[in-house]
């Protein structure tokens, strides 16, 4: 289904189930859920544990925010907003997990080296997106980086869902060509 075709469908459905429908408030539910399901697999591939678990805190708190929804915005954008978030605090909270049982090595220089690493490369990255146009660095680091959908980028940019398609598309062979001149 083509992400318009899902906006209008998923958000008539919420908007009759917060008028009182409550089969259409039930099958949103279950096609927000499958919409979701994909949105966080593509972010999360190899935890489908955790993807299941956070589909159902992302519809808990769309059900207790339901009132926060404007209904002159786009419902999907909420919905990934809510989604992004809920993410953004699975993620927090597996790191401190980890970091509690993960014994601190004598071999300091181990994490010294890699943070240094870390922050060369994201330099690299910054210095080669900086030298593309706005039409394509605003597409590549809001979709590839920041995690946004094509749809939520046409939005903020102002551009097309097409245009940042390809913006994006043009902006990685432009990068690919710049890397390999460099190699």
């Amino acid at each position: 289904m083509i992400a318009s075709e899902v906006e209008t469908e998923l958000r008539a459905l919420f908007l009759a189930g917060l008028g009182g429908d409550a089969a259409a408030y039930r099958t949103f539910l279950q096609r927000a859920g499958r919409h979701l399901r994909a949105f966080l697999a593509r972010r999360l591939f190899g935890w489908p544990d955790e993807v299941e678990d956070l589909v159902q805190e992302c519809l808990l708190a769309m059900h207790n925010q339901r009132h926060t929804y404007q209904s002159d915005q786009p419902l999907t954008a909420w919905v990934h907003a809510i989604a992004r978030y809920k993410l953004i605090d699975l993620l927090r909270a597996k790191s401190r997990r980890e970091a509690l049982h993960d014994p601190l090595d004598d071999e300091l220089e181990v994490f010294a080296a890699s943070a240094e690493e870390a922050s060369d490369a994201r330099r690299d990255l910054d210095g080669l997106l900086e030298s593309l146009p706005d039409r394509q660095r605003l597409p590549i680091r809001h979709v590839k980086l920041e995690g946004l959908s094509v749809a939520e980028t046409a939005k903020l940019t102002g551009m097309s869902e097409s245009a940042v398609k390809v913006g994006i598309h043009r902006g990685l062979k432009a990068l690919a060509t710049r890397i390999r001149s460099l190699a």
